[in-house]
């Protein structure tokens, strides 16, 4: 009783909690959170002193002492304790304008297929040590699949590809349920990997973490265009240890970028052989659907559709795909509770 009571005051939050960003959704707000899953920790007094966009912002260039740090690595915690301060940072900067009196919030979390039952306990107890009264998982593609307002209960097949930070998803999604499924634990930043590595071999030039987003959003490219853009990079020489600056174009950096492109086309037709030909009749007709950070990769749509023969289609605002999808399923929580990954709580009925 104390529970539907409750219910109705908190803020009940939906979070893509994503190896490069975390987003928050509020209930009846929207996505009121979209930074960097970045903390600076001072190594000295233990104390957090910066989350989010003003981390990023020290990744680099920091003194000894002072760590920016990302504690998710491929999808999953890799650091408990930070991983519970950063969410109990976000919590409270949602409450942060609301009443003191406000009980906790249901937190809908969203997380990968791949994961096991000790990384699914982990993400648990951060969200439960971080403030929140019930926590509910939820695989990434279907909060996906549901962020497009895709029609996952019914029994028509739709596959959905959600490329993020640390994991790439792919699955095919009917009757509310995961058909065939393939999980990477690679993705975008694979992708700056890439570049990092292809300055080092074709410029002997040593480049940022940063500075390889940067170029990757300003000019990647996963199939040949027409127009061939450049930039500047710069880094330092790996032989003079100076400063150094190179141009590069975008048919360079689809050269870097391909043999991650091609794992991405391997796994998506790996898992459509996979797949059952009923619902294979229904994905050539409905076409798959490209969401997460890594969609924005110019010509990625193209260079899938050329390999598997299938239309691909990026979803409006392909970013916050997974955490629109855990606000709408907060909007009835008891209406789609067959949706939830199992919990390893003791304590895990809907109230």
């Amino acid at each position: 009783m104390f529970n539907s009571i409750f219910g109705r005051f908190s803020q009940d939050l939906g979070i893509d909690l994503g190896t490069a960003n975390t987003l928050v959704y509020v209930k009846d707000k929207g996505i009121v959170i979209n930074e960097p899953s970045i903390v600076a920790i001072n190594t000295r007094t233990d104390q957090i002193l910066a989350v989010g966009t003003d981390a990023k912002n020290m990744i680099g260039k920091t003194p000894a002492h002072i760590v920016a740090t990302r504690p998710l690595a491929d999808g999953v915690i890799s650091d408990f304790e930070v991983t519970e301060k950063m969410l109990k940072h976000f919590i409270e900067k949602v409450h942060r304008e609301s009443f003191s009196i406000l009980p906790r919030p249901r937190i809908v979390i969203g997380i990968p297929m791949s994961i096991t039952e000790v990384e699914r306990k982990a993400v648990e107890d951060a969200a439960l040590n971080a403030g929140a009264r019930q926590v509910f998982l939820i695989e990434e593609p279907i909060a996906a699949a549901v962020g497009a307002r895709l029609p996952i209960q019914t029994s028509t097949g739709s596959l959905v590809v959600d490329i993020g930070g640390g994991t790439t998803e792919i699955a095919v999604i009917s009757l509310g349920g995961i058909v065939t499924w393939k999980s990477l634990r690679v993705a975008g930043n694979e992708l700056d990997s890439n570049i990092i590595q292809y300055a080092r071999d074709k410029f002997n030039l040593l480049l940022g973490e940063r500075t390889a987003e940067q170029i990757k959003m300003e000019i990647g490219s996963a199939f040949p265009d027409k127009e061939i853009k450049e930039t500047k990079m710069r880094g330092r020489d790996l032989i003079t240890g100076l400063p150094k600056e190179v141009t590069i174009n975008s048919a360079q950096l689809q050269e870097a970028l391909a043999r991650t492109v091609r794992l991405f086309i391997e796994n998506i037709k790996s898992t459509v052989e996979a797949t059952p030909p009923e619902l294979v009749a229904d994905i050539y007709e409905r076409g798959l659907i490209l969401t997460g950070g890594g969609a924005l990769l110019s010509g990625l749509d193209k260079a899938i559709q050329e390999e598997i023969k299938i239309p691909v289609h990026i979803i409006d605002d392909p970013l916050t795909a997974v955490v629109r999808g855990t606000g709408l399923i907060l909007e009835d929580i008891e209406s789609v509770k067959d949706l939830f990954a199992l919990s390893t709580q003791e304590d895990s009925p809907i109230k």
